[in-house]
């Protein structure tokens, strides 16, 4: 592909190099071949892009001026995801039901146009999901459950009854949408009561859901995630929380029951919740914080109990020099 039809496709600005040079894949900056793309969006790969072997490099519009060719870009990061798009093509799937599938017969006549049902997949009565469906090896969608078009859902990923989910959901490997809630009552001889957990869970269009996330149906009313979300690997939502849109919950977040999540929030690997929180929109929360109270709109927080994150790096620099801070204490004890 010439750079010149790469430059187009990514709305970006070709600049120290021949238009006509091919390019034939994408790699990383420091492996890079003649012939191959790569990028830079964070700085400390500065150094590396006068060095690279690649043909150009995807840099920002006031990246300074290289030897290499450059394609200059107001969003190089996003140029370069579409930049692999135009070289990767993932694999395809024909339409047609696998003959190991087991699909309900009133299921089989509400299943949209060219639906690729793999094998092993179960689909239960009163299922309807939309047009250009990938239900790959051994997926279950129980009972009552609605999904729109252009679903795809990845090996042992299931969805449980009476669950609703948008348009262009993507679910990766073993991803579990509507488990129970964890809830129950502790009864007059001290044993656990199950709180029957009859709500469900709704994900709106554009969500993805990636490899062994779960989402807990409410006991009573809905779980809901936004439009345009995306959550990692290992998330735990609880009951009746609500995800607002394009919201970010990286590996291994957990959220208890009844949290409230804003727009545009990102929660970093390891954020735990603690229930009946509200985070505001465009809060981001780093890597490890626990949340104990509500958080608020655009803030940053750090740490357990989470605290502003400049404070909270205040903190730490403190905590590096309590030994010191100690000593000091003892001698002006010793002179009391």
């Amino acid at each position: 592909m010439k750079l010149s039809d790469i430059a187009k496709a990514l709305n970006a600005r070709l600049e120290n190099a021949d238009p006509e040079t091919q390019i034939t894949g994408v790699a990383g900056i420091e492996q890079a071949a003649p012939g191959q793309l790569t990028f830079v969006s964070n700085p400390k790969y500065n150094h590396a892009a006068k060095t690279t072997h690649a043909s150009a490099v995807i840099v920002a519009e006031n990246f300074p001026a290289i030897s290499t060719g450059m394609l200059r870009s107001q969003n190089p990061y996003l140029a370069w995801a579409k930049a692999i798009e135009l070289f990767y093509h993932p694999p395809s799937y024909a339409p047609g039901i696998h003959p190991t599938a087991v699909v309900h017969p009133e299921a089989r006549k509400k299943l949209g146009k060219n639906a690729h049902i793999g094998p092993y997949v179960v689909i239960d009565e009163d299922v309807v999901i939309g047009d250009n469906a990938v239900l790959l090896a051994h997926v279950v969608i129980y009972r009552g459950v609605t999904i729109g078009n252009n679903f795809f859902a990845h090996a042992h990923a299931v969805v449980r009854e009476f669950c609703h989910l948008g348009d262009n959901v993507l679910l990766q490997n073993g991803a579990v949408i509507g488990c129970d809630g964890f809830g129950f009552a502790k009864d007059d001889q001290a044993r656990w009561h199950k709180i029957v957990q009859s709500g469900n869970v709704v994900v709106e269009s554009d969500a993805e859901l990636q490899a062994n996330t779960c989402i807990d149906r409410a006991s009573i009313g809905e779980t809901r995630i936004g439009r345009g979300t995306k959550i990692d690997n290992l998330v735990q939502v609880g009951h009746s929380c609500t995800i607002g849109h394009d919201t970010l919950l990286c590996a291994q977040v957990g959220l208890a029951g009844t949290t409230e999540v804003g727009n545009n929030v990102i929660l970093a690997g390891q954020v735990g919740v603690s229930g009946h929180v509200k985070i505001g929109d465009g809060a981001i929360a780093i890597a490890q914080s626990g949340i104990p109270h509500d958080v608020p709109q655009g803030a940053m927080v750090s740490g357990a109990p989470a605290i502003d994150h400049k404070l909270w790096l205040k903190c730490c620099a403190a905590y590096a020099r309590l030994p010191e801070i100690a000593k000091a204490v003892r001698k002006l004890s010793e002179h009391e």
